[in-house]
This record gives C-alpha cells, sequence and structure tokens, in this order.
C-alpha cells in the first residue's frame, strides 16, 4: 500500500511529510519587508503608468532573482545602470538596496521622475553615515565593499567610509577621529560580533550601532536550526543575492548536504531521493511561487520514488556508479565541498574526492582561489592521476580551460569576431599576447592602425583583436588589434554617414587649409568647405576668415557617399548682403567700411563681405584729387556716406567728403574738380 502525502504546522514552520520522508520550510523565508515593498511599489507603477506611455525602468535589477526580472521585463519594466540613458520620459524606480546620494541625483537629474523604493532599514542608515560624517566621525561600515547597499551608504557620507569585512582588517583603520560603525543589512551576525570585538578592543570609544536587519538575523538563525536537523539543506534562491550566499553558508556550516536551487529544475534530485530529512530556507529575494513549486517538485520526486523502491536496476547502477573511478585524461565534473588558499576539493559521486591544486588552476593575476570557487559550485576538470598519493584523485582546471579557450579562438576566427587580449611581453616583430591560457602574436603592423616603432605604451594594455590566423597543432595563433580598429572606423563613419542629409547644419573643426578651401572634420570624416563657400565676400585664403583648429558651424550642401566627398558651406549661415540691403543701409547713412580697391576713376569700400560700394574719384575729398593713392591706401578703415542704392545693378555709390563734412571734420578747402570718367 503506499504512503500519503500529507503537511502540517509544527510552531510557525510547515512540514510535509511521505512515509519516512520529512520536507520541512523555515519560518522566517521569502520576500523580506523591504523586498516586497519594492516590488509592491514596481507593480503599483505599471497600473499607474498603463496608459500614460511612459517607459518604466528600475536602477538595477529590482531583486536578486532572473525569472522574476524577466517577468516584469515582459511587463514592460526594464533595467537600467545607468542615469544618463534615462530621458524625460522615463520613469526610474530605485531598489530596495539604495543608492549613493550623487547616483540619486543623477537619476532625478535625467528622469523624468523618481520613486524611491529604498527599504526603510537602509534608508535609515543613509542618516545615520551622513549625520555622523557631518559630526566629523570616521565611518565604518562592516559589509561587502561590492555590495550595491554599501555602495549607497558610503556614498552617503562623501565615500569617506572606511568598509571592512573581517576583524582582520580593523586594523587599518586610521586613528585621531572617533569611529561611528554600521552594518550591512543583510550580514551575518557572527562576521558582525567578531568584527566588533576587534573594533571594541582596538578603539575602545567607537561608537556601535549593530543596523542588521532583523529578519535577516531570524533567517539566519532559522536556517542554522533546521540544517542542524536535516540530512539535506535546499537554499531557494540566486548565487548573486548576498543574503541568499550567507544562508547557504549558514547551513553549509552545519550540513555537509547543502544545495543552491534558484528554481525546481535546478534542485538535486538524487540527493533528495536518498534523505529522509529535507530542510528548506529561501532567500529574501525567493518569490512564493518559486518556493511552492520547488515543494511541488520534491514532493512529486519523493512519492514516485518511494512507489518504485523495489526497482533493484537503479539500485545497482548506482552502486556501479559510485564505485567506478574515473580515467587518466577523463573530463569529470563535480560539486566543491572543500576551499582553500591552495587548493579546492570536488566530490565527483565516487569513494574518492578530486583536488585540484592552485598551480591546476587559469587564475588571473591578483585572483585568488577562495574568491574565485564557493561551495557548492559545479567544475568541470580533466584527471591527471587516479591517486595524488594521499588518496585522492588529481584533478586540472588548466588542461580543460586550454582546450576551451582553443576552441574560442577557433570559433572566433571562423565566425570572423572579435576577442579580448592582454598584451604580455614585446618579442621580435611583434608582442606576445594572452588570451585566457592561450598565447598569441601580434605583428607590430597590426598593433595600431598608425606607424608603431616600440611597443612599450601597449604592454599590459586589454586590446580588442581579430584573429587572422591559427593553428592549434602548433600552439600559434595570430592576432591583429589594427583589423579591429579599421573595422570599427569603417562602422563609425558608415553610422555618420546615416546620420546626414543636404541641409544640416552641424558642428565641425577646422583641420587643415589647401590654397582652395578648408577641410573641416565633422564627427569624424573631413568635408571641404571651399574658399568661395566661406564668405560672401572675396578671400585671397582660408585663412584670412579661419584658424586651424577653430569650431565653426557649417551647412551641408552636397554629398557623393561612394566618393567620400562632403561639400560645406559657411556663408549661407548668414544672409546674402543684397538681400536685406534694405534693413541695413539707406541713403543719406554714415557707414565704416574698408577700402579694397583703387581704380583710377575712385576707390571700392567693403561695407562687409559681398557689399562693396564706389567713392568716384569726385566724393574723396573737397577739392581737386589726381591721384587717389595719394589720399586713402588699400585696407585703411574709411567713414563713407551713402549718396545711392541701385539694387538692380547692385551698385552703392558711396562719399568720403561728405562723410567728413557731416561728422565735422576738416579738410582743405574746395578746389577746381578735376574732369573724372563717370562710374563703371
Amino acid at each position: 500500500m503506499s504512503a500519503e502525502l500529507t503537511w502540517r504546522k509544527m510552531g510557525a514552520t510547515t512540514v510535509f511529510e511521505y512515509g519516512d520522508h520529512v520536507i520541512k520550510i523555515a519560518e522566517n523565508s521569502g520576500f523580506c519587508y523591504g523586498v516586497k515593498a519594492a516590488l509592491d511599489t514596481v507593480y503599483d507603477t505599471i497600473e499607474s503608468e498603463a496608459d500614460t506611455g511612459r517607459k518604466i525602468f528600475t536602477f538595477g535589477p529590482i531583486i536578486h532573482n532572473e525569472s522574476v526580472v524577466n517577468e516584469l521585463e515582459e511587463k514592460g519594466v526594464f533595467v537600467c545602470e545607468e542615469p544618463e540613458s534615462l530621458d524625460e520620459s522615463s520613469d526610474v524606480i530605485i531598489r530596495s538596496h539604495g543608492v549613493s546620494r550623487e547616483t540619486e541625483e543623477k537619476l532625478r537629474a535625467h528622469a523624468g521622475k523618481v520613486i524611491d523604493a529604498t527599504c526603510t532599514r537602509v534608508k535609515r542608515i543613509h542618516h545615520l553615515a551622513k549625520e555622523a560624517d557631518e559630526k566629523g566621525y570616521q565611518v565604518v561600515i562592516v559589509g561587502n565593499g561590492e555590495h550595491p547597499e554599501v555602495i549607497g551608504i558610503n556614498g552617503w557620507c562623501g565615500n569617506r567610509a572606511v568598509i571592512i569585512s573581517s576583524p582582520d582588517e580593523v586594523e587599518a583603520i586610521p586613528h585621531g577621529k572617533p569611529l561611528y560603525v554600521v552594518a550591512q543589512t543583510t550580514l551575518n551576525d557572527t562576521a558582525w560580533q567578531k568584527c566588533v570585538d576587534k573594533v571594541t578592543e582596538l578603539f575602545p570609544d567607537a561608537e556601535i550601532n549593530r543596523t542588521i536587519c532583523t529578519a535577516t538575523a531570524d533567517r539566519q538563525r532559522d536556517c542554522r536550526e533546521l540544517a542542524a536537523e536535516s540530512d539535506l539543506m535546499i537554499i531557494i534562491g540566486s548565487r548573486t543575492s548576498s543574503n541568499t550566499k550567507k544562508l547557504y553558508e549558514t547551513a553549509s556550516s552545519v550540513c555537509k548536504s547543502t544545495f543552491f536551487a534558484e528554481n525546481s529544475e535546478l534542485l538535486p534530485l538524487q540527493q533528495i531521493i536518498k534523505c529522509n530529512r529535507i530542510g528548506v530556507s529561501a532567500g529574501a529575494s525567493a518569490p512564493e511561487r518559486i518556493i511552492k513549486e520547488v515543494i511541488a517538485h520534491m514532493s512529486e520526486v519523493i512519492t514516485n520514488n518511494v512507489d518504485e523502491a523495489n526497482d533493484m536496476n537503479d539500485l545497482m547502477d548506482e552502486i556501479e556508479k559510485s564505485l567506478r573511478m574515473p580515467q587518466r585524461g577523463e573530463i569529470v565534473k563535480g560539486e566543491v565541498i572543500q576551499v582553500g588558499p591552495r587548493e579546492i576539493y570536488v566530490n565527483l559521486g565516487c569513494k574518492k574526492d578530486g583536488i585540484i591544486p592552485k598551480n591546476e588552476m587559469a587564475l588571473e593575476p591578483g585572483q585568488d582561489i577562495e574568491t574565485q570557487f564557493k561551495l557548492g559550485d559545479i567544475v568541470e576538470a580533466k584527471v591527471v592521476k587516479n591517486d595524488d598519493g594521499e588518496g585522492n584523485i588529481l584533478l586540472s582546471r588548466k588542461k580543460i580551460e586550454i582546450s576551451e579557450h582553443w576552441a574560442e579562438i577557433i570559433k572566433a576566427y571562423e565566425d570572423k569576431a572579435f576577442i579580448e587580449v592582454k598584451v604580455q611581453r614585446e618579442v621580435k616583430g611583434g608582442v606576445i599576447a594572452l588570451y585566457k591560457e592561450v598565447s598569441g602574436f601580434i605583428p607590430m603592423s597590426q598593433l595600431n592602425d598608425r606607424y608603431v616603432e616600440k611597443a612599450d605604451e601597449f604592454i599590459g594594455q586589454t586590446l580588442t583583436v581579430k584573429v587572422t590566423r591559427v593553428d592549434q597543432k602548433r600552439n600559434k595563433a595570430v592576432f591583429s588589434h589594427k583589423a579591429y580598429l579599421a573595422e570599427e572606423k569603417s562602422k563609425k563613419i558608415a553610422e555618420i554617414w546615416a546620420s546626414l542629409k543636404v541641409g544640416d547644419i552641424i558642428e565641425g573643426t577646422v583641420m587643415r587649409f589647401t590654397d582652395y578651401g578648408a577641410f573641416v572634420d565633422i564627427g569624424g570624416i573631413d568635408g571641404l568647405l571651399h574658399i568661395s563657400e566661406i564668405s560672401w565676400g572675396k578671400l585671397r585664403h582660408p585663412q584670412e576668415a579661419l584658424e586651424i583648429g577653430q569650431k565653426i558651424n557649417v551647412k551641408i550642401l552636397s554629398m557623393n557617399q561612394e566618393k567620400g566627398k562632403i561639400s560645406l558651406g559657411l556663408k549661407q549661415l548668414t544672409p546674402e548682403p543684397w538681400s536685406v540691403i534694405n534693413d541695413n543701409y539707406s541713403v543719406g547713412q554714415i557707414v565704416k567700411g574698408k577700402v579694397v580697391q583703387i581704380k583710377e576713376y575712385g576707390a571700392f569700400v567693403e561695407l562687409e563681405p559681398g557689399l562693396d560700394g564706389l567713392v568716384h574719384i569726385s566724393e574723396i575729398a573737397p577739392r581737386r584729387v589726381n591721384n587717389i593713392a595719394d589720399e586713402v591706401s588699400i585696407g585703411d578703415q574709411v567713414y563713407t556716406k551713402i549718396l545711392d542704392i541701385d539694387e538692380e545693378k547692385r551698385r552703392i555709390s558711396l562719399s568720403i567728403k561728405d562723410a567728413k563734412a557731416e561728422m565735422g571734420e576738416n579738410d582743405e578747402a574746395p578746389a577746381e574738380e578735376a574732369d573724372a570718367p563717370e562710374e563703371e
């Protein structure tokens, strides 16, 4: 007779039972107050903005749960990472972690509406840190310096806080100011107390404010108690969630068989079948729906397994699998069960554990094992030896990763895709660059799109390159940064051409001169500003009106993308002088101009570029003038009176002598005027 699935309450703990199998859910599991309030804010915003057409964003994922973020995206709520990407049509919601004062100001400067869903407990720490900093305290935050909550708190005290995560870091806190100590709300109680003990030892007068969220402390306490009585612990939530990772660490410290499960598809089914007492705890970012799905899936697995408990073939398969030893060169997968500074231990599901020493890991300079691997991680490695001499299977991550990295390089070569490499050292004819664990060669001619004499400036740089040649058998790969730059430049130029059209007025920079014009950079491509299009007046050389490096607005007159030519105009941005002659000039007006040309019959005076008038020889002076050059010279600034404006013939008659007379200037007595030819 089959057993029946039942459930009951044991205090505040929910218990599911099926035969000898028991699943218990910790009392404090799932959404905390702050996360629930933030999600409610998002859903309220969706409803209130439904008919407005406004765009809704959350600044960073609203919670560390991919399925919830994806669901919100389907409802039109997207994740924003940069305040500058927002505009007046955007609503942005600050998540429960909070942000720094500077970030909040940027959000308010760019977004149309800012909705603050910062957890009230986190908001309180912002005020505490700000007030302590203003009073002259050295603020100390106990927590993870890379966590958004801690970054936000630090931003409210001018980014002057000291951030510590262990007692060892307390000694580095500078003396001289009184200390004010706060905690990341999701901090582990044990970690907090260790740091506080060290602080009070070295700084007896420090002011301590335990700002750990009570829900976090209760959640960790319930998790630890449940793990102590369980054969297997399931922690529901995202690996990127700080409070969920702390739950995992808490449970792992008392229950060796502890697993992460972000959803029901990631459950360790074989482990569940084997264990009778199963505990479940969930992080603050785990929705109730996912908790229910996980419990339902585990219940289904248990009920199906119990009904088929007599299936001897499955049992024999498991026994055979547990006794089988992986062979040298075999690729195996296992769960990380111990992490140390020099190696990690991996459960391979057989009678021996695997060990991966540090020298068999592909670590970047400065990386350490304990930050790259966590308990519960599933890793893949290659078997080096069946026995390392101490009863473990010697494994290598480096060998398998090198094979993977070669595969990535080959794929990039086939797909004509780009990869990033780090330049290591200079060799004859070029440099050696590293793609993860694979070395490649970049010829000197391919380091840049300009001539490179020495490669010193590139050593240590990370470059985007194209794979131009690959030979895995001979361990040879050739890269080109120049090819990447050329393609990027080509894309940029294509984008610029696509963004321009005839008639556009755009800003440009004068780059160089020729006798026939100036070349102007208009955002990555050069256009020609012909000398005839610079001014309405006549120029002998572009430098009479322009300077190298000068910023000017120009108008696009014509475009030919096939030939790569763009013609620009500058004079078109001002009216043609004769078209507005009556707006600016009238008969009888005294105007100032420059002498630009001298003829036998008179002098031409430029009133403005493109507008010249003639001072007839008889209008030069109140006396007989035989030689105009004796009276005025080219370049002289003179005052003239407008005698006549002939719009049809585009002629202006001017008088210097009348201008002087009206302005009260004395000159010699009038003499008999010379016979002069009529105005041409």
